[in-house]
């Protein structure tokens, strides 16, 4: 069969695939709508533009996508199915996600800041899903964004991405600059495709765009317009629009900060902050009413002629190295004697990275607060438990921006820790096991061992001698 390039090829068949409409017509490629394999799930046909006249960019990103896809797993990317032998008819077929692309949201007018938040909070948690798998996607824009009726997000167009354990066929071709240009990173203009904060920054862009309705360096069409951002900070999102609050405008310029060591290190940390703005960490980022002064632009300027590509490093050991730490603490007890114990594990695990988010929670039980969350007995428990958090934590002298404090009600401590853990895609959870003789914690006890047997991620169970009980 040839390269279906037209609507006349609807209705074929390839493979055991019955070919359907064409739904789309790039410069890319093509996509159809295909059925058969008894598929349990809808599928679409991607093929790519080959043949006299064309140019050969296609067939590099289908190359690309046929080795990154089927090696990615996961609720946050399509489903692959099958594809073709490339010396006959190349093809990919995946799943069809249904839901409404980003794309489709921001035409409808700015965002609220909740809206923002919330959606951002999904996006950030694909992203961050995918650095794990050692993937950088490198073509992040509002197009390849889909958000499903549950609110979940799926990541599409894997063309230009990059996979550590593959060759990056794009990188061989020369073709640094690949990507879509007002989301591209300055990184990705100077060549390295390998960063995972690279997509950081198109997250960033996509913020500033849901919030503003602008895009935050417009659609430079030159390589002297894509390499202005290595040094060029975009308008304020609260200049475009007074009514974004200090703690998302902070959020999306460090999204969108030239030198990647000044961003968020994962965006399992920009998730974090969306989903907990009262907690975001405010700098002189969330107050600026003006681009930066010519002094300081042309310093920038300076400072971006002597940056290179920096040297690579796996995706996932870049995000495991900004950890997110959680740990459980009894603020019904804080006199125990095994607290100790958990403030000297805990900073040894916080030693082994300058670059981690310790959350500490305090589970208060709903019998804590009868009375229901409205009312003044049950405020003064949330704030007293609060206080108890603080001072449990001062003595590890932590800086602000990496702390975070909370605390739940809930009559199930151990589902509310593992429910907050896996939303806020905690790496690790830190908890005390209570001596058996002492009956006030003998529920901690059962959560610290249901805590262990499923959580998502590593738990450390803290003991102490029996001779200190």
């Amino acid at each position: 069969m040839s390269v279906p390039g037209s609507d006349r090829y609807a209705g074929g068949e390839l493979d055991g695939f019955l070919i359907g409409e064409r739904i789309h017509s790039g410069a890319m490629g093509y996509i159809y709508r295909v059925d058969g394999r008894d598929s349990a799930f809808p599928m679409i046909m991607k093929v790519p533009r080959i043949g006299p006249g064309e140019s050969g960019e296609g067939l590099i990103g289908y190359e690309t996508e046929a080795m990154v896809l089927p090696a990615l797993s996961g609720p946050h990317v399509p489903r692959f199915v099958a594809m073709g032998n490339l010396a006959k008819t190349p093809y990919l077929v995946t799943e069809w996600v249904d839901g409404e692309s980003l794309e489709q949201v921001i035409k409808r007018g700015p965002l609220a800041p909740d809206d923002v938040a919330s959606i951002g909070a999904a996006i950030s948690d694909a992203v961050h899903s995918l650095h794990l798998q050692d993937a950088v996607h490198l073509d992040l824009k509002p197009d390849n964004v889909i958000i499903k009726a549950d609110g979940d997000v799926v990541l599409i167009d894997f063309g230009l991405a990059y996979h550590a354990h593959f060759p990056d066929l794009l990188a061989e071709e020369h073709r640094f600059a690949a990507g879509s240009a007002p989301y591209i990173s300055p990184e990705q203009v100077l060549g390295t495709r390998s960063d995972p904060r690279s997509d950081i920054f198109a997250l960033g862009a996509m913020l500033y765009e849901m919030t503003t309705g602008e895009l935050p360096f417009g659609v430079p069409s030159t390589m002297a317009g894509l390499r202005d951002r290595l040094w060029l900070d975009p308008v304020p999102p609260r200049v475009r629009s007074p009514a974004v609050p200090p703690w998302l405008q902070e959020i999306i310029l460090r999204c969108l900060e030239p030198d990647a060591d000044d961003r968020y290190q994962s965006a399992a940390l920009v998730a974090f902050d969306l989903r907990n703005p009262g907690q975001v960490a405010i700098t002189a980022r969330a107050a600026k009413s003006t681009q930066a002064g010519v002094v300081e632009q042309t310093r920038r300027w300076w400072r971006s002629r002597a940056r290179h590509p920096a040297p690579r490093r796996l995706p996932k050991s870049q995000v495991s190295a900004t950890p997110v730490v959680m740990v459980a603490v009894d603020t019904a007890n804080p006199d125990d004697q095994r607290q100790p114990a958990l403030q000297r594990t805990t900073a040894q695990v916080l030693s082994l990275s300058s670059e981690f988010r310790l959350i500490c929670v305090s589970v208060i039980r709903r019998s804590v607060v009868a009375e229901g969350p409205g009312s003044e007995s049950a405020s003064g428990a949330y704030l007293d438990h609060l206080v108890r958090l603080r001072h449990w934590v001062e003595p590890l002298q932590l800086p602000l921006r990496r702390l975070s404090l909370h605390v739940l009600e809930s009559a199930n401590p151990e589902n509310a820790l593992l429910e907050f853990a896996r939303r806020n895609n905690v790496d690790l959870i830190i908890l005390g096991a209570p001596h058996p003789a002492q009956r006030g914690l003998a529920w901690w006890r059962s959560v610290a061992s249901g805590v262990t047997a499923n959580a998502h991620c590593s738990v450390h169970v803290v003991r102490v001698p029996a001779s200190l009980n």
